[in-house]
């Protein structure tokens, strides 16, 4: 029976079926894994009326009981939402765990050792954050602590006893200012207001607990504070100020980490660089930080990850065990040196967890995407090696099958000579001194992809008087240097450019534009000689009066000598930048299409929440004619949409490679692409280049929605929440209840929350949370974000021209234009407000009956595009659409307007038969499939 049938079946019951059933002689092992079905992305353990268990949480939210000998005995799907922590406590006293989970619909969940609900409490919509059960006077009490900047003491049954508002005793200042600088309508975050990162309970001799809770208002610029309680008191019994640590934190446990026989607290960082372990010690009250630097320089390499460790017994002795990606450090405790031994994997782990009874060690799966619980007995010799060698089964070694047989399809292909030769595709971000032999494959089979050699070409020093903006005049990168000639910089130009077709490089960022001078600039393009160059600017993402002064000044006059030196922009931006700032007055000769050949739009989506809006709006540029290319991006942080969660450290990029897929069949031709196996995604260099994975134009595409949603003057209170993402303390009730928005839910508050009946995402993408929707379904259609193009509202003037004329010819005359300002929807003339929670259901109505005038639609958990590719044959590319949470997906198809002769897929063969206008397409776990349909007669 499938796991997906399992699933169906699981709801709270009590399952007898077994996935995987371990023997008692593999229990005992040093290292063994259990095969859910499921990604697990939380781990914890739990006692019920027969035995321990495994308790973990699936990246959809459902909660699984598991057998150590590898059972499932229960699956509960809960909300739909993930779970944001999860804990295990005998709340009822009697001698049996019951589970709780802090979800991101906002209740608390409690269930019995069986996975049945018990109850669950809900004080609003905004994501419970955190759960633990503390004690005091013998009694249990459930601890949750929300978004809402509260905290909530529960009973057993799940009765509110004590709402313990953050107000009422913080001393956290937010350090943000009002200023004239500032976009119009920021909100600021407020001051002595906190979330509750991590609540755990502190044993004490009496049988009472302390509440200990890591407290912080910012996700990546605040280490926190700590805050230790009396149960159910008001006022906190310690105060103490983490700013040691000097980043963001992402774990706490509590531990004897010293050996003294008194219970310490051990934090864990949650970043990229810097990272460290901090650990309060229960006894003395002091703090002290390690940067893993210090321990092996091994963690100083990149990746986004968040430090986990636990006191384990190694050969004997207590030990350190501080898991950081796919490495780990063996530290003796109370060593004077962090040194110790370091053990790598071939994988990197959701969540670490240690069984008080037993001492073993639970893993989560692995980061790329593993559906597997791993189980480690540090008390055996071995269990290092098995820990070095270990090769999940499940779902990663299902994707890895899937992906070795599309290779080897993938020989056997042969393009149809009817279809034209691949678009050039530019590969951004590998330099011919780290990566010769990705440069010479490339250039020895193919005309695309096309290689840009990528390097720094370094900040100068110069005479910046010449600014007439004081505020960039006077402002720096702190991580540049400035401290080169313009000689020396083009004397690095001339070596970047020497043998190779084109460069690729940083010409400033949003903290500072101005890395090198105009002049700097234009010599530099000199040197090129007419060889492509891509100047890469990110996180140019936010508007005020000193960056619409920049722009003039620079970013213009920049594009402007580019326009005539085959050179583009990359303007590798933030949030909702391409649907929001973008149609602010500063940007307007870009979005008139006088620099449509310059601008490359792109993004990178560290710590967003909105990827299926990122996609509609760079779309919506292209395809309107704003720009006549637009870009990708990959790096380990894309997964980082919480911050302080950075589980980020995917070993195999899977699913960086389906993204690219979905990006260039939708027509991106720019990829800056940061990858950690440049073999795997080799893949993708030869699906473009061997035309398997057709880059189209926009008149090619037939997957676009006939409805499009056309952005006005956007509104101050959507640009603010689009693109305040960072601080954690910024829900309002009042504030929601009043702003039903078009575009919600996308500030800080938020991470993994449903969205709202009335919000795009749902209605158009279907999108149903704010987590990682890289790889949106859009089942009628990908519905278009752009400017205005009909009525009083539409420039008729700009050189863009009209959207209609740029689609496939099938869009003249069945388009249907809707306008907002991220907030409401408005009349054609932008006079007349309609409220989004009331008028959604219209835009609704129009994009579900007009995806009956497409000639394909597809449903599933796919993402997917339609592309003819000559004139009686579309490409139908199908894309798993769990981007960290590979499965495999069925694909409806429908056949609207059309009767295909043949659905053929094109690398296997595979044909599929159409009946009453439909046909199902399975897609492998974690790959895609690219359909071929033949017509009688031309489109």
């Amino acid at each position: 029976m499938s796991n997906h049938l399992i699933a169906l079946l699981g709801s709270a019951a009590l399952l007898t079926l077994s996935i995987s059933v371990h023997s008692q002689e593999e229990t005992s092992k040093a290292l063994y894994s259990i095969d859910t079905g499921y990604t697990i992305s939380k781990v914890r353990t739990a006692t019920s009326a027969t035995d321990d268990f495994i308790l973990a949480s699936g990246y959809d939210g459902n909660l699984l009981g598991v057998s150590f000998g590898g059972q499932v005995l229960w699956n509960n799907p809960l909300s739909g939402y993930m779970n944001h922590d999860i804990w295990a406590a005998d709340i009822t006293q009697d001698g049996v765990d019951e589970v709780l989970a802090a979800n991101a619909d906002g209740h608390v969940y409690c269930l019995s050792s069986k996975g049945e609900l018990l109850w669950s409490f809900k004080p609003n919509d905004v994501p419970m954050y955190s759960v633990t059960v503390v004690h005091k006077d013998g009694k249990p009490y459930v601890v949750a602590g929300s978004y809402d900047k509260s905290v909530y003491y529960l009973d057993h049954k799940g009765k509110l006893v004590k709402e313990l508002k953050s107000s009422n005793y913080s001393e956290i200042r937010a350090w943000n200012k009002k200023s004239a600088d500032h976009e119009p309508g920021t909100r600021f975050a407020p001051n002595n207001r906190h979330i509750a990162n991590i609540l755990r309970p502190i044993p004490q001799e009496n049988g009472d607990d302390i509440l200990a809770m890591h407290a912080t208002i910012n996700s990546m610029q605040s280490p926190g504070t700590l805050f230790l309680f009396a149960p159910l008191q008001q006022k906190p019994l310690k105060t103490v100020e983490l700013k040691k640590s000097k980043t963001a934190m992402g774990d706490m446990r509590v531990v004897d980490a010293n050996g003294d026989g008194h219970q310490d607290l051990i934090f864990g960082s949650s970043k990229m660089k810097g990272q460290n372990y901090s650990i309060y010690d229960g006894k003395t009250g002091e703090l002290s930080t390690v940067p893993l630097g210090k321990v092996d320089k091994i963690f100083d390499e990149f990746g986004y990850r968040v430090t986990q460790t636990e006191v384990i017994s190694n050969e004997g002795k207590l030990s350190l065990f501080v898991l950081y990606g796919n490495s780990a450090a063996i530290i003796p405790v109370g060593a004077k040196k962090p040194k110790g031994e370091i053990i790598t994997s071939k994988y990197a782990f959701n969540d670490l967890w240690k069984d008080p009874k037993t001492g073993k060690i639970i893993l989560a799966s692995a980061q790329s995407g593993g559906s597997a619980i791993h189980v480690v007995d540090t008390t055996q010799s071995g269990w290092t090696e098995k820990f070095v060698l270990l090769d999940p089964p499940g779902k990663v070694s299902e994707m890895l099958a899937n992906t070795a047989k599309t290779k080897a399809d993938l020989t056997q292909f042969k393009a149809r000579k009817e279809e034209r030769d691949p678009r050039p595709v530019y590969l951004m971000s590998d330099s011919s001194k780290t990566s010769p032999k990705v440069i010479e494959y490339i250039h020895k089979n193919y005309t695309s992809p096309v290689f840009l050699d990528y390097g720094s070409l370094g900040t100068e020093k110069w005479d910046r008087s010449v600014i007439e903006n004081e505020f960039y005049r006077n402002k720096r990168d702190k991580r540049q240097k400035y401290n080169l000639s313009q000689e020396q910089i083009l004397k690095k130009a001339e070596k970047l450019y020497k043998g190779n077709k084109g460069a690729a490089f940083w010409g400033g960022h949003g903290n500072d534009p101005y890395y090198r001078s105009l002049d700097t600039h234009i010599k530099t393009l000199k040197v090129a000689d007419g060889r492509k160059t891509v100047m890469i600017f990110p996180e140019v993402a936010h508007y005020e009066r000193n960056l619409v002064a920049t722009i003039d000044a620079f970013i213009y006059p920049l594009a402007e000598v580019a326009q005539k030196s085959n050179a583009n922009v990359f303007l590798r931006n933030k949030h909702t930048f391409w649907q929001s700032h973008i149609y602010k007055e500063g940007w307007s000769r870009l979005l008139s299409g006088e620099f449509a050949d310059v601008f490359v739009p792109a993004m990178e989506e560290t710590t967003d929440k909105s990827m299926d809006l990122s996609i509609a709006a760079r779309s919506g540029l292209w395809a309107s004619g704003v720009v006549n290319q637009w870009g990708t991006r990959f790096s380990r942080d894309n997964t980082s949409f919480d911050r302080l969660r950075q589980h980020s450290h995917q070993m195999v990029p899977n699913h960086a490679l389906r993204q690219f897929v979905y990006h260039i069949s939708n027509g991106s031709t720019y990829v800056n692409n940061f990858i950690v196996d440049q073999d795997y995604i080799k893949l993708m260099w030869d699906l473009v280049g061997q035309g398997v994975l057709y880059v189209p134009q926009p008149n090619e595409i037939l997957s676009y929605s006939p409805v499009h949603l056309s952005m006005v003057n956007p509104d101050d209170h959507y640009v603010d929440e689009g693109n305040n993402v960072k601080w954690l303390n910024m829900f309002d009730s009042k504030v929601e209840a009043e702003n039903p928005m078009v575009f919600s839910r996308l500030n800080g508050s938020w991470p993994g929350s449903p969205v709202t009946e009335w919000d795009f995402s749902r209605y158009a993408a279907g999108v149903n949370d704010r987590h990682l929707n890289f790889l949106p379904e859009y089942p009628n259609g990908l519905v278009l974000i752009t400017p205005p193009q009909e009525g009083p509202l539409a420039d008729k003037t700009a050189p863009r021209g009209a959207l209609k004329d740029r689609l496939h010819p099938i869009y003249k005359d069945i388009l249907e234009e809707f306008y907002t300002n991220g907030r409401d929807y408005l009349s054609a003339d932008g006079k007349t407000k309609y409220r989004a929670d009331e008028y959604y259901q219209l835009v609704k109505k129009s994009i579900e009956e007009k995806s009956k005038l497409l000639p394909v639609t597809v449903s599933g958990d796919v993402a997917w595009v339609v592309a003819q590719t000559s004139p009686k044959n579309l490409r139908l590319t199908l894309i798993d659409g769990g981007y960290i949470n590979p499965k495999s997906g069925t694909a409806s198809v429908t056949f609207n307007t059309i009767n295909p002769v043949s659905v053929r897929d094109i690398l296997d063969g595979s044909e599929y038969k159409v009946k009453s206008g439909k046909t199902t397409i399975q897609v492998p776990t974690g790959l895609f499939r690219f359909i071929d349909i033949e017509l009688a007669k031309p489109l």
